[in-house]
Parts: C-alpha cells; structure tokens; sequence
C-alpha cells in the first residue's frame, strides 16, 4: 500500500534508504543524507538554528511501500523567505498590501544552495511518472488544508517543471551563469578564446595575486585548524556584509568535514608567498563541492579587502581545477554578471509554484509569464556580452 510520510528529520531514515533514491542519474553532493543531514545537526536549519534563519524546519515528502522507500523530496517549511535566491520578495510584499497571509510555505530545495539538481528522488526512473501524481495529491491537500499557503520547487530540472506544469503549477525561471569546459588541455587554451582586450584583463587580474601563496586543498588534506581557518573567513565575511555570521554554522562545517572530505576542496590564499601555508597563515578561502562532472563553488570568506582574491579563488582557481580534472562545468554560485566577463555563460534555470486560491492568483501567473520573457531577452542580451572571440 502507498503512503506519504512527512519527515521532520532525515533521522527518521537511514543514508542508504535516502541516497539510493538520488543516484539514478545524477551525483549531485548536495541531495545525499549526509550534506542534509549536516545542516540538520549543526542547527543550520531546524530548531536550534541561528534566529536569522530558524525559519527552516526540516518537512521531507516521502512516499513508502508499505515498508520499502520508494520516493523522497528533501523539503522545508518556511516562515520567511531568506536563503532561497530564487527570490519571491515581491510576490510575499502584494500579499502583504492585500494583507494576506503568506507563510508558511512549503519548499522543494536545498538551505541556502541555489544549484538546479534533483528535487525528486526515486528507486526507480521509471517510477516517476506514477508516483508524481501521489506526490502532488499529497501537496495539494495539505494547501486545501491551509497548513501552508504556498508549494515551492526551486532550482528544479526542466523536465520535472514541464511534469509539474501539467500537474497545474506555475512555470518560473532564473538565470545563472555557468562555465562550460570547451576540452581544454591548460588554462591558457581557455584565455585563447576570449578576445585580446578581455584575455590581458583575466591575465592582469591574476598576476595582482602573485605576493600570496595560493593553495589547492583538497577535504581529506583540511586539518581541523584549516576548517577553523575557512570557518573564521565565512564568518567575517557574512558579518560585513550582512550582520551576521552566515547561514552555515561552524558544527554543520565540521559535519561536513567528517562526512564529505571526498567531495570537498578549497581553494585558499595564504599571507605568505613561501612554501609554507599553515592555517594561521590563512586570509581567503573558497569552499567548493564536486560531483563526477562539476565543480560547485560554494562558500566564499575573506579577512582582508582583496577583490583580486575573490576572482583568483572563486573563479580561475576553479576554472582552472576543471580543466586539469576534465570536469565539464563550473557553478559558481547565483547571480553574479560580473562572471560574463570571466566565461561564465548565462543559463536559465527552473522553478515550481502553486499558491492557495486568492484574489492574486492571475496576477501571479500574468507576473511569472512576464518574468519570463525578461529573463530570456536578458539572456539573449548577456550572450551577446561574453568574452569569446566572435566567430
């Protein structure tokens, strides 16, 4: 007999019960049970997370066979609206003029990690197309039953927003910018590419570097000091720019640090340019995931004023590792269009709403197709101002 049961940890099941429904086609780091798991027990979501996010309470879908696990969406209940980058600001602020309620609301998506990955777990890839439809029964009543006001997908793929839309949500976008590895052998194949004015700009930028000792470590080579070190910058870049420490608390990291070494690297800038890179010597590093075929970068901080650091790190040491590992892609994070310039071309991305029936309903829809049309004349236009030499 099917049934969904509604998850408020991933304790509930275990890391082989959980990953075996997200290793169908996709290695994607950031769906396994230990990375969930990790924000889960280092109170970067839930209860005992810091008050500027404890809006994040672990709500799992999962669809049972009588006692086999056959389907998992890794979701939350939220109570704002920080975290998520695929932004609804402006949808919660006309809610708020007709003073409706907005939260809660129900989201499909991984805390603070606005990467398009898998959202829908099966056993089996040829479940989905019966199983989706429990699924969205499932998340329909819980709106009939006013337990949210909203459901959520974020950062989808595009075939399960098509397979959404035919089960009446609404269709919205994003763009991102993304770098494609061309088959490169070195970095400087890449820099051929590109037209001389922007080639001598990426090489000025880099050499502004050269009075640091930039590192490649990889997770199991991070000692606890090094982890330390990473954490310190996080942290006081957060609070510069935010006024806080940031989403992921240090225990999370630590988490992470035991569970994940192996999809783990940092690329880190030390204060001296010898040899020598103790952890104290630290001043920037940028904290990346990997899966077979891409580098994420995810997590950037910094102790000193260095914006030639933040594009060394966060962009062509990254570049720069995929070409080495023969990675395809490199994701570096959301938004961003000061990554055109560097090669990172724009790319849509996908999301999933439905919305309790009100006064707003049409508006919402006309908004999202309006959107939509934007966002693909913007990207058209963001093409057409890529670096690479004009064939």
């Amino acid at each position: 007999m099917l049934s969904i049961r509604w998850l408020d940890s991933l304790t509930a099941v275990t890391a082989s019960q959980w990953d075996a429904l997200f290793t169908q086609d996709d290695d994607n780091p950031f769906c396994r049970h230990a990375f969930l798991l990790a924000l889960e027990q280092g109170g970067s979501v839930g209860a005992g997370a810091a008050m500027h996010h404890s809006g994040w309470q672990s709500q799992h879908l999962t669809l049972w066979q009588d006692d086999v696990l056959l389907a998992a969406v890794p979701g939350y209940i939220k109570s704002h609206s920080y975290g998520e980058y695929l932004f609804d600001w402006q949808i919660a602020d006309a809610y708020r003029q007709y003073q409706l309620p907005y939260y809660p609301k129900w989201i499909a998506a991984i805390p603070f990690t606005p990467v398009t990955g898998p959202r829908l777990g099966v056993l089996s890839s040829n479940l989905i197309d019966s199983l989706l439809p429990h699924i969205c029964a499932a998340l329909q009543q819980r709106l009939a039953a006013q337990d949210v006001c909203s459901v959520q997908w974020l950062y989808t793929s595009a075939q399960l927003q098509q397979s959404l839309t035919e089960h009446g949500f609404l269709a919205r976008h994003d763009v991102q910018f993304l770098w494609q590895n061309a088959g490169y052998r070195q970095f400087d194949d890449f820099l051929q590419q590109l037209d001389g004015r922007k080639r001598k700009q990426l090489r000025k930028e880099r050499s502004r570097t050269a009075g640091f000792r930039i590192k490649t470590l990889h997770g199991n080579e991070l000692s606890a000091a090094h982890w330390q070190a990473v954490i310190r910058c996080y942290q006081a870049t957060y609070l510069k720019r935010s006024g806080h420490q940031g989403y992921i608390s240090p225990q999370s990291f630590m988490a992470l640090a035991d569970t994940m070494a192996g999809n783990i690297l940092v690329f880190a800038a030390f204060a001296s340019s010898s040899e020598e890179h103790s952890a104290e010597q630290m001043i920037a590093a940028a904290l990346c995931f990997k899966s077979g075929d891409t580098l994420y970068g995810r997590y950037w901080g910094a102790l000193v004023d260095a914006e030639h650091l933040h594009f060394e790190l966060c962009y062509y040491q990254g570049i720069e590792y995929c070409i080495s590992q023969g990675l395809r892609y490199f994701d570096a994070g959301a938004q961003g269009e000061h990554k055109l310039k560097r090669g990172f071309e724009p790319v849509l991305r996908y999301g999933s709403y439905l919305f309790a029936d009100t006064p707003l309903s049409g508006s919402i829809s006309a908004y999202f197709q309006q959107e939509t049309t934007h966002l693909q004349a913007y990207r058209a236009q963001a093409m057409q101002a890529l670096p690479y030499k004009k064939i």
